[in-house]
């Protein structure tokens, strides 16, 4: 009788033990998005140059603040101001193409602008050594 009674419990447990991952994933997600959506705040706002100060340490040993600022004011100011931004995707990565592997979170935003109705923005955040969050990876189509 008492291995009877001890299967609801045991079985209790392993449906918790299996939703723990995706809930330890779901504030995974959360903090790479706050935190991309602060880095993204600068961009909208014009401050490329801060943008690269507050990016992760592998994005800025990939491109000099000077380089950076030129080629998003490039892209970016040309479309305007942002009117809408939702995000349309979250995706948990450990590795990336071109990246030392680490915790990464791909985020996808549709995304328009004053001049551009329809855009796609890829920000992918990554934790830093320090365990902060910080962009490593800015793609817009």
């Amino acid at each position: 009788m008492k291995v009877m009674a001890a299967i609801p419990a045991i079985a209790a447990l392993a449906l918790l033990a299996a939703g723990l991952p995706r809930a330890l994933a779901g504030t995974f997600e959360d903090e790479a998005e706050a935190a991309a959506r602060s880095w993204l705040g600068l961009l909208d706002a014009g401050d490329y140059a801060q943008s690269w100060r507050a990016a992760a340490a592998h994005f800025r040993h990939s491109i000099t603040q000077p380089d950076w600022v030129s080629r998003v004011s490039a892209v970016r100011g040309p479309l305007g101001s942002v009117k809408s931004r939702q995000l349309s995707s979250a995706r948990v990565a450990h590795s990336l193409p071109g990246a030392p592997d680490g915790e990464y979170v791909v985020l996808e935003f549709h995304t328009s602008y004053e001049h551009k109705a329809e855009a796609t923005e890829t920000v992918t955040p990554m934790k830093d050594p320090d365990g902060r969050w910080r962009v490593s990876g800015y793609y817009i189509r």
